[in-house]
């Protein structure tokens, strides 16, 4: 049975993402921040999968943590087969660069990009010796190009440099049986990260993507799904972006 890792996956995208796993026969390790009742809530929705289903609390911003999650996958189920990095702090308050204090640079750094590291270190020694790996990170439309990105300036500095790193990790990795590669969802808000895309499709009128829909953790889900196959070895490095033609972030500007 495959393993999976990934973080913050008790609510929002990646509740979807544990869900679509579960459903598909994985094993799955879920780390949470502190959202005790998203795990109840989880756990309840899933009763018959406890046997493959661990929660684990931490910090993705403490290297302490990450590699207390890591080894509690490893300790539980005894192999990492994915890594899927769905946390990814974020300030909502939009502010210039300059404005931005050194804990929420620090933090937008730690949590988007210095976590991929330090996971992709503690569970890259169990892919190599089982010859397979996949490893998913999250970033934004347009990360693969650096483009500017007007009051979100951390977090958009620490998602262009994951986008190297994820390419990076693709090549040196590759002759391993691993794989790795960046999902960037669109705008996808609110109760729409836990929604369905039979959900989405039945608003209507309400939204302003070009296909007439929201995006859906559903459909982030499917994709991560997908690249998490057996027989998807031939996508790595690549950087998928779902965003139903949404121009995302520049939208609300001009440059």
């Amino acid at each position: 049975m495959r393993h999976a890792l990934i973080t913050a996956g008790t609510k929002g995208l990646g509740r979807k993402v544990t869900e679509m796993l579960l459903e598909k026969g994985f094993s799955v390790t879920v780390n949470y921040r502190q959202d005790e009742e998203a795990v109840a809530c989880l756990k309840a929705d899933y009763p018959r999968c406890h046997d493959r289903l661990q929660f684990v609390k931490g910090d993705v911003t403490r290297k302490e943590d990450l590699m207390r999650i890591a080894d509690a996958a490893l300790q539980r189920f005894g192999r990492i087969d994915i890594l899927i990095n769905n946390a990814g702090p974020y300030i909502f308050e939009r502010k210039k660069l300059a404005d931005y204090s050194d804990h929420e640079w620090y933090d937008m750094l730690e949590g988007n990009l210095s976590a991929v590291f330090h996971l992709f270190k503690a569970v890259i020694p169990v892919m190599r010796q089982q010859r397979f790996g996949r490893i998913i990170t999250y970033g934004f439309q347009g990360a693969d190009h650096a483009p500017g990105w007007l009051h979100r300036s951390a977090f958009g500095a620490a998602k262009v440099g994951l986008a190297s790193l994820t390419k990076t990790i693709a090549i040196e990795e590759a002759e391993s049986g691993i794989t790795a590669n960046m999902v960037c969802p669109g705008d996808i808000v609110g109760d729409m990260k836990e929604a369905s895309i039979e959900e989405a499709r039945r608003k209507i009128g309400k939204e302003n993507t070009p296909i007439g829909r929201s995006g859906t953790g559903e459909d982030i889900a499917r994709i991560i799904a997908f690249l998490c196959e057996e027989d998807s070895d031939l996508v790595t490095g690549t950087v998928i972006e779902a965003t139903g033609g949404l121009n995302v972030i520049n939208r609300h500007q001009s440059l």
